[in-house]
């Protein structure tokens, strides 16, 4: 739920409405929030189309017996979805103040490690997630003007 693309949506237009009183770098950077959290929920989506890979709780009888739940659609592993979601935020963090940075890498690894715990994705669709995430993020900066001087 808490890298869920609706949740994460909601949230970005919340910040980007509060910032359109505040100074222009506050607004420059809810404009990048905005455009790469719409971006990073469409983003999977589009991905998974290209690739079928069957997700590991579908190989699994001893862990549904364990509480671990049916996830997704039964081949969209690849990539992590909430990875993609997770990755884009964690890299815009990395211009915050070290405590402010650290609580959002400390939260989306917490949130990453969910999905494998969870038998949702393989580690790889999650390590891919993140990556993808980090770079949509990083290529986004370009369009923004985010972090530009």
């Amino acid at each position: 739920m808490g890298a869920d693309d609706h949740v994460l949506c909601v949230v970005a237009m919340g910040w980007w409405l509060y910032a359109r009183t505040r100074d222009v770098s506050v607004r420059r950077a809810s404009d990048h929030v905005l455009v790469t959290t719409i971006v990073a929920s469409i983003l999977p989506h589009a991905l998974k189309r290209v690739f079928d890979q069957k997700r590991p709780d579908r190989l699994t009888v001893v862990g549904h017996l364990h509480g671990i739940p049916l996830s997704g659609k039964r081949l969209d592993a690849f990539p992590s979805r909430h990875a993609v979601h997770i990755g884009a935020p964690a890299s815009a963090a990395t211009g915050l103040p070290p405590a402010q940075r650290n609580a959002v890498w400390a939260v989306g690894g917490g949130l990453a490690l969910t999905r494998i715990v969870l038998l949702a994705h393989w580690t790889s669709d999650v390590v891919a997630g993140l990556a993808v995430g980090a770079a949509l993020e990083r290529l986004l900066r370009f369009v923004t003007g985010f972090k530009r001087r």
